[in-house]
């Protein structure tokens, strides 16, 4: 089961930037095509969770390692979001080289 502080919401975008390695631009179009999408401030700030970017990685993963385009990602996500419902751990089943890193 996961733990309710992996959704808190605590880092910001040039933070989660740097721990995934990319450019802030990438997050914010992770964001406007619904890949992953943080939590807001009250001054509309981004924040995201650690599982936001676990999420992140797996995305760089795919994208990366595997040559996944943003719409394989989405439906790669998908998939794995539905199979979960059926208690089905597909993100492991199917991508067994993909090893969450430690953030912390």
């Amino acid at each position: 089961m996961e733990d309710n502080s992996d959704n808190k919401p605590l880092f910001t975008l040039s933070v989660t930037a740097e721990i995934i390695g990319v450019h802030p631009r990438t997050l914010m179009i992770y964001e406007n095509e619904g890949l992953v999408v943080p939590s807001r401030t009250k001054t509309n700030r981004r924040r995201y969770s650690q599982r936001d970017i676990r999420k992140l990685q797996f995305i760089r993963h795919l994208t990366n390692k595997k040559g996944v385009n943003l719409a394989g990602v989405e439906t790669i996500l998908k998939l794995i979001k539905d199979a979960e419902a059926e208690e089905v751990d597909l993100l492991r089943t199917s991508f067994p080289d993909f090893i969450e890193p430690k953030i912390f």
